[in-house]
């Protein structure tokens, strides 16, 4: 979503960690274009203007940035302080209630994947091993409570529903109810959008918070809709009090200017962000790390994150092992694959690294839509498991046979194979002590990332 913003701040501040000593007009000079590819990213104005003046304002007070020989690097700090801050600065957690179940109401516009949220949060609580319980009280569009029910059974969470007889306040409120005779930790309510903020929308959501007294009136705002999404988050706050905010499709093409301006503006904290459509597409909202992401640094605590849960213990141990007897192969090797792609999107995970953003536009789109990995998953798979354990044993007739099975070609079969050797040969070289001492050599030139981004 921040790509072009991503590229232009860096742009603009890489003039400044090229010069020594800064001046006045030199600051002057990379803040105008930091204001600009804010403004370009549909960034709120008074924000983008509130934003670089603190920056201007922090620099310019400061004799140690401005006499420092590395003030270009101390701008960006004093950048990344500021863009947390704009954010939101610390991390947003749920709150719960003296009394179980804890209540969350979500409400949003219709169109704002609101009922999938619902769903995603439940999966993101009960992976954490708490009880939820759902509660359709959109009664106005059976649709939507027979998507409940579908989602219901695909994050295994029980999901009480009434029909569209009774009225929404006394479906959630019973649903409430429900959930606490099941012992939930969690009760979420699913509420009716509309397509436009509107007097009845609002006067129901009124009935169903006096009924069930929420512990959390989470937003569920389209990121996609730009300052839009700003004015939505103020109407429904003005009303019913929100005190939190999903945000939807942030893994989509737009500015992402809504992000940025959204706590700003209002002072609602983002709590969660939506980064795709399955079930397990959300992601606790952490405004360093987002600011770190925005200024090309990568979200390296997300990466770790997300591979230690996917990654078994066990498996890892093995694997170790396995390299270090030099008896890794294209079984191994197909099974890494599966586990990457359980981490998300491989363009997402990507962006994670340090300083991808730099050379992201220098490669393929399939290295970056997965389907060069799909490709590769494919072959493996045509392979038998002789081949897959002894990729030397395939010559010339073999490698027709694997890319027709495939359906690729032989020179996709030699590509994958001269890949997997070179990886091999790697992983045998930083195996042993002299190639991990090696391997701490490269990080540190290359400021912790091996492959040189």
């Amino acid at each position: 979503m921040f790509e072009n913003l991503t590229e232009k701040l860096t742009t603009a501040l890489n003039i400044l960690g090229n010069k020594g000593r800064l001046s006045e007009k030199d600051v002057d000079e990379a803040l105008r274009e930091v204001r600009l590819a804010l403004l370009d990213a549909d960034v709120n104005f008074k924000v983008a203007r509130q934003f670089v003046t603190a920056i201007k304002d922090k620099v310019m007070n400061d004799d140690d940035i401005l006499h420092s020989l590395t003030a270009g690097q101390q701008v960006v700090k004093v950048t990344n302080d500021e863009l947390i801050k704009t954010l939101g600065g610390d991390v947003s957690l749920l709150k719960q209630g003296d009394e179980s179940p804890s209540v969350i109401l979500m409400v949003g516009l219709n169109g704002s994947g609101k009922t999938t949220s619902v769903a995603k949060l439940a999966k993101y609580l009960s992976g954490s091993g708490q009880t939820v319980s759902l509660v359709a009280a959109d009664v106005h569009r059976p649709a939507a409570i027979e998507q409940l029910r579908l989602l219901g059974v695909q994050v295994d969470c029980d999901v009480y529903d009434k029909g569209t007889e009774e009225a929404a306040e006394v479906v959630a409120a019973e649903g409430v109810e429900h959930g606490r005779r099941l012992g939930s930790a969690w009760t979420i309510v699913d509420t009716a959008g509309r397509f436009q903020v509107d007097d009845d929308l609002m006067s129901e959501l009124e009935s169903i918070h006096n009924a069930v007294k929420p512990d959390e009136v989470l937003l569920v705002v389209d990121a996609m809709t730009g300052q839009e999404s700003v004015n939505v988050a103020e109407e429904f706050h003005k009303r019913i009090g929100i005190t939190g905010l999903i945000l939807t499709k942030m893994d989509g093409d737009a500015r992402g200017g809504a992000a940025l301006s959204i706590t700003s503006v209002t002072g609602i904290p983002v709590k969660f962000i939506g980064v795709g459509e399955r079930v397990d597409a959300l992601d606790q909202f952490y405004p360093d790390r987002l600011a770190s992401r925005i200024l090309g640094m990568g979200d390296v605590l997300s990466l770790v994150e997300k591979a230690q849960e996917t990654f078994d213990e066990e498996q890892a141990a093995e694997l170790e092992e396995k390299i270090r007897k030099a008896t890794f192969d294209l079984e191994d090797f197909l099974e890494q694959m599966q586990a990457v792609k359980k981490m998300g999107p491989i363009g997402q995970v990507l962006e994670m690294l340090p300083g991808f953003s730099s050379v992201k536009g220098k490669l393929d789109s399939e290295d970056l839509d997965g389907s060069k990995m799909l490709k590769s998953e494919a072959i493996i798979r045509s392979m038998t498991m002789t081949e897959r354990q002894k990729p030397e044993l395939i010559g010339g007739s073999r490698r027709r046979r694997i890319a027709k099975g495939s359906g690729t070609s032989p020179q996709d079969v030699n590509q994958l194979l001269n890949q997997f050797k070179q990886i091999r040969k790697m992983m045998k070289q930083f195996s042993s002590p002299k190639g991990q001492e090696k391997m701490m050599r490269m990080m540190s030139q290359n400021k912790g990332n091996p492959f040189g981004f």
